[in-house]
């Protein structure tokens, strides 16, 4: 695409040559994801004659906004993720949508509250959801029959999830000159001791996918921060969260497990470790249904909440982010922009996107003719995980790209047994509490002055 850059002007046309306001949409999603969009696009545009949506599929959407923002020439309309709003908002990229939102009637009860909090930032709402995700244990029912489970009962708790994940791993090794097969479980206790085997097919590791490897606290009931000011990480809760990490390296050998990973297909195809049958188990989003659908339609599956240490009966603990529509600083056609965001916020629209994405929608009152003709026969799960009160966010803190990094240098580092959990999130805290000191004091020398400017619109 044409990246308008700072300095160069912008000549495009703004109407159509019947007069409609041209409203520029930028969008990340490629594909089938996009085509739905593309479809309520259509409609939007069918359904009144003063603005036509131009959609535009975008890579690197967030980096782009921002340059296109600091240069004066965005697009109408962008959509980005929930777990970036705050880094926008604070850079002075976006327009708050209160205004708009309270002359349309529009207001948090009507949407998962969780989903609508995590709009807002600094006490301003900044966007509109279209397209929510939660995190839910993934399992291979197929393997859990031939381990001897109940195929259509998932672990409950931690322990009965190591338990469930012992049972599904088979290793090879040699038994009295004779190379044999056997499940983790079967091994003599010098067997696990030595190690000396070769991974055939693992019930669970928590580095596949390896996406959300920052987040293994929220399941222990641990804080990345206090919400404030404070980072969290180093508390007993995230300590026992990475002991449980790096008891699998302690378990089936780093080696082994390296050797076994090696093998694994990319994700998205037929070769992806899940969908092949070499795990047994994974946490993944509503999304894995399309993946599942596409490229292993005969896997028998099954979805249900990853067990917690410690559980509440408040709610399950999941891991909730949305896709959502924002209005760039310095957009040329703000009302019309808005306009088109409401009418993808009606619940006819959001039912019809997100049944063409196979997710589900952010409003609190779904049809039942949307739950009937949804196909991911586990939407339900997900739906449910996203209105639970342990449904956590992305921490919502501007230096959150390097504390996330900060973590996963960390991981790694338990994960080689190079350091005790404790010394490596110690580590964390101090090169991230520092980060973030310097971050609040920036913000604030800026903060009255920005929020007053928006305060007055």
């Amino acid at each position: 695409m044409l990246l308008i850059m700072p300095g160069c002007g912008d000549d495009r046309p703004t109407h159509t040559p019947d007069g409609r306001v041209i409203v520029r949409y930028w969008e990340k999603w490629t594909g089938f994801e996009a085509e739905a969009m593309r479809a309520v696009v259509d409609d939007f545009n069918a359904s009144q004659d003063r603005i036509f949506v131009k959609m535009l599929s975008v890579s690197g959407v967030d980096q782009k906004l921002l340059l296109s923002t600091a240069g004066g020439n965005p697009p109408d309309v962008a959509g980005v993720w929930t777990h970036t709003i705050n880094v926008f908002a604070e850079k002075g990229a976006l327009t708050p949508l209160d205004s708009y939102t309270e002359q349309a009637g529009i207001s948090r009860e009507n949407y998962i509250p969780a989903i609508y909090d995590q709009c807002t930032h600094r006490g301003f709402l900044w966007a509109l959801p279209t397209t929510p995700a939660t995190l839910a244990l993934h399992w291979n029912k197929t393997l859990f029959e031939e381990a001897g489970l109940d195929p259509d009962t998932p672990p409950r708790s931690i322990e009965e999830f190591e338990r469930f994940a012992e049972r599904l791993t088979i290793v090879e090794l040699d038994r009295d000159g004779e190379r044999v097969r056997v499940r983790f479980d079967e091994l003599t206790d010098a067997e696990k001791q030595a190690k000396n085997f070769s991974i055939i097919q693992l019930g669970h590791t928590p580095k596949f996918p390896g996406w959300w490897l920052e987040l293994w606290g929220f399941w222990f009931d641990g804080r990345l921060w206090d919400g404030d000011s404070q980072i969290t990480v180093d508390t007993q809760a995230n300590v026992e969260a990475y002991r449980w990490y790096g008891s699998y390296p302690e378990r089936f050998g780093r080696r082994n497990l390296d050797t076994f990973g090696a093998s694994f297909g990319n994700f998205a195809s037929p070769q992806d470790p899940f969908l092949s049958g070499q795990v047994a188990m994974v946490i993944q989003g509503e999304w894995m249904y399309n993946f599942i659908d596409q490229f292993a339609p005969q896997l028998s599956w099954g979805a249900a909440p990853f067990p917690a240490m410690h559980p509440d009966p408040a709610g399950e603990v999941t891991v909730l982010e949305s896709d959502v529509l924002v209005i760039p600083r310095g957009a040329r056609h703000p009302d019309e922009a808005f306009e088109f965001i409401r009418y993808v916020n009606t619940q006819a629209a959001l039912e019809k996107l997100n049944l063409g994405q196979r997710k589900f929608s952010p409003l609190a009152q779904v049809s039942e003719d949307f739950i009937r003709r949804h196909p991911n026969p586990a939407i339900k799960v997900f739906m449910d995980l996203a209105a639970s009160q342990n449904a956590r966010p992305w921490p919502t803190l501007p230096i959150w790209n390097e504390y996330k990094d900060e973590i996963r240098i960390a991981s790694d580092r338990i994960y080689a047994g190079d350091t005790t959990v404790e010394q490596a999130l110690a580590d964390v805290r101090d090169r991230v509490q520092h980060k973030l000191d310097r971050a609040l004091r920036r913000w604030d020398a800026v903060e009255d002055q920005r929020l007053a400017e928006w305060g007055a619109r």
